[in-house]
């Protein structure tokens, strides 16, 4: 391992004075920056106080608690840069297809769900995925099959979309006559033009909106909280919400206050793409108001386009029609570069981070020129702002990353070659096109800064699978497929290190990311060491502690 640290300074071994550690972590490899001391390490106070057997000797007292890695990895704890973690929890509480796999098990849930809450108004959840269905859509007659009498709604894993039955088109009015909203799209019948039963981006969430029931801040709070469990338990100290309303700041503010939020959060406050800079002063309140205890919503999260498999990520040539061809359409700009530009100098110049989520090249691009705006007119920051997804990047953008100090904020899963991405997305983007995707190796070496996350629910939150694929660009349950552009993958520590240090540094959260003399006490403990000799998968180590601030949060 590197026996350099990321800011060139070398971990202090000296045994520290003071009272006696509260734990001890011995018997495995602790991933440490400093060699010489990953043998054991120390926790008091919340804070890291030695490492090396050693150091970490001269302070363990009668009352320390001693735990044995039995031969497994002390890593710093994981931080999601990117993550839905009051959607996810919502859906778990109610209809969670994402560990469902096509239709009669989707179909399967809802009935259960629907059976088993009889007095629900609303059908509501989300996960379905779209490789399941012909062209990725759904059709209402199956969710009529199984809940005839009451609105059915469920976004997919990527929340682009969603599923609905009859009963919920006709609730909401939506006909052969309605017209599509300018962010999105209703899917109908090519004969007919009656709607389909999927609806896509704007027409999805301005349904969600309008008409579905708004959870209470209890039931935020419980979603919040179920999230955090199941985060804990992949080894996950830390994250950045990249979707945070005025409903979920209220949640999370209280539970910061009461102590119920045990991870360290930044939230990112939602641009409402369809308003412009008259908005800030909002988030100014917000950021003022909504802060307390772990909890910092100092960013702001502007989606730029859509995705690839319905076609509404910005591409900077038109999408191929499967077939050979091309079509005339190239995307959707959810907010266009000159607006896009005009936002984030603004947020800039105020002092927030900005999350921007660019899909298409044209998104990315975009998105890299914005920044370029703001540093040109406000100046260098330390605002850290960062761009999420990056699926295609043209190789002349790659070098920018660096040169403009935008961290690349990677969803590492998506790296692979599934259905979705063979049956989707490269017959719509073409072999060349489809060569450039998720550039993570590249980026690293034009000298981006990389930090990752998962974007669950869309995909898993598990950072240790996300790794593998970072590292093997191939899914870890079909691992004798072919890898996805090889040539892409991540070496294991550089990959290790953008969930931690390069996750931490996205945050702001200078006291974690790294095992360090000094450092808060998140870390979380592997059952194997990713770099012993007899090492395993990343995706096969599982997570048996995690400690938060010095906390032990999660313990299998």
């Amino acid at each position: 391992m590197s026996t350099a640290r990321l800011d060139g300074h070398a971990s202090d071994p000296r045994p520290p004075s003071g009272a006696p550690a509260d734990w001890v972590i011995r018997g495995g490899r602790v991933f440490t920056e400093d060699p010489g001391h990953s043998d054991a390490i120390a926790v008091r106070g919340g804070r890291i106080v030695a490492l090396g057997s050693k150091a970490v000797s001269s302070v363990t007292g009668p009352a320390t608690e001693v735990l044995d890695a039995a031969g497994g990895l002390v890593v710093p704890g994981f931080i999601d840069a990117h993550v839905h973690a009051p959607f996810a929890g919502h859906n778990l509480l109610r209809v969670w297809l994402n560990d469902d796999e096509g239709l009669p098990a989707y179909q399967a849930r809802v009935a259960a769900y629907a059976a088993a809450h009889p007095d629900t108004e609303w059908i509501v959840g989300g996960g379905w995925a779209m490789e399941h269905f012909p062209g990725g859509t759904p059709r209402k007659e199956d969710l009529d099959a199984i809940v005839p009498d009451r609105p059915v709604f469920v976004f997919n894993r990527d929340v682009h979309g969603a599923w609905v039955n009859s009963r919920a088109l006709e609730i909401a009015g939506i006909d052969k006559h309605t017209p599509d909203p300018g962010d999105g799209r209703i899917e109908r019948d090519p004969v007919t033009g009656e709607p389909t039963g999927t609806l896509h981006e704007g027409a999805a969430y301005s349904f969600n909106e309008r008409l579905l029931p708004l959870p209470t801040q209890a039931d935020w709070e419980a979603a919040i909280l179920t999230a955090q469990r199941h985060l804990h338990s992949l080894g996950i100290t830390g994250w950045q919400d990249a979707w945070v309303t005025p409903a979920t700041l209220a949640a999370y503010r209280s539970l910061a206050e009461s102590g119920g939020l045990t991870a360290r959060v930044v939230g990112a406050l939602w641009w409402d793409r369809h308003r412009g800079v008259e908005q800030i002063g909002e988030f100014e309140e917000q950021r003022a108001n909504g802060a307390a205890g772990s909890f910092h919503p100092t960013t702001v999260k502007i989606m730029t386009d859509g995705v690839m498999e319905n076609y509404t990520g910005a591409l900077l040539e038109p999408y191929c029609d499967g077939c050979g061809g091309h079509t005339d359409n190239a995307g959707l700009d959810f907010v266009d570069a000159e607006t896009l530009a005009e936002a984030v100098t603004a947020l800039d110049a105020r002092g927030f981070q900005v999350h921007m989520h660019a899909i298409g090249d044209r998104a990315a691009r975009h998105a890299l020129d914005a920044v370029a705006r703001a540093r040109a007119v406000n100046g260098a920051s330390d605002h850290r702002h960062h761009i999420a997804h990056l699926q295609l990047v043209q190789p002349s953008d790659l070098p920018r990353f660096a040169e403009l100090g935008v961290v690349a904020n990677l969803q590492a899963y998506w790296a692979q070659a599934d259905a979705q991405m063979t049956e989707l997305t490269v017959p719509f983007l073409g072999e060349e096109r489809s060569r450039l995707q998720f550039p993570f190796g590249a980026l690293h070496r034009h000298g981006a800064r990389l930090a990752m996350g998962s974007d669950w629910a869309v995909s898993t939150a598990d950072p240790l699978a996300q790794i593998e694929v970072a590292v093997r660009r191939a899914d870890p349950g079909a691992r004798e497929s072919e890898p996805f552009l090889i040539e892409q993958a991540l070496p294991l520590e550089v990959a290790l290190r953008a969930f931690t240090a390069g996750s931490a540094y996205v945050n702001h959260d200078d006291e974690a990311g790294e095992l360090r003399v000094g450092a808060r006490a998140d870390l979380a403990v592997l059952d194997h060491d990713l770099f012993g000799d007899d090492a395993v998968l990343p995706a096969d180590a599982a997570v048996r502690l995690t400690m938060a601030a010095g906390r032990i949060v999660h313990q299998s």
